[in-house]
């Protein structure tokens, strides 16, 4: 329900998404933030600010968990040898888990810092939209990840 309110180009033409092919959203070279669903938006809003900052920030978009395109996320994480994986899931047992699990498994020599989650809170998601805000990652969120695996 997150991505109803977003707003993006699309083509006028008819057109799919291909699966098993992940989108690099933005370029950058000191981190990677993988990011599925509503947590691309945030993640792009977060490598703004830290642009701000002197902080080049890849973010990559898997789209599909299966098949998963692990050659462009090994890829993007053996660039940067940092990595934030985030999605709108609790934590335990949630995708980022399973991506995280995948990267440390495949890039261990290449990375500079242990792999970073950031999730939503391991409580019952809320109806509430303003107690859900309390319970899902925000884009400082994000920011204050990223500062510590840089730190």
């Amino acid at each position: 329900k997150r991505l109803y309110m977003d707003e993006g180009e699309v083509p006028e033409e008819d057109y799919t998404v291909p699966f098993g092919q992940a989108d690099i959203k933005r370029e950058g070279d000191d981190l990677t933030i993988v990011a599925t669903g509503g947590m691309v938006t945030k993640a792009l809003q977060a490598a703004d600010m830290l642009a701000g900052e002197g902080v080049s920030v890849e973010v990559v978009d898997p789209r599909t968990l299966f098949p998963l395109d692990k050659e462009t996320l090994f890829k993007s994480v053996r660039k940067t040898n940092r990595v934030i994986v985030t999605d709108e899931e609790v934590q335990r047992g949630g995708s980022s888990a399973e991506l995280a699990a995948l990267i440390a498994e495949a890039c261990f020599d290449d990375l500079d810092a242990p792999v970073k989650r950031v999730a939503s809170k391991d409580v019952p998601m809320p109806f509430s939209p303003e107690l859900e805000k309390l319970v899902v990652p925000t884009a400082d969120t994000l920011v204050a990840a990223a500062r510590e695996l840089l730190s």
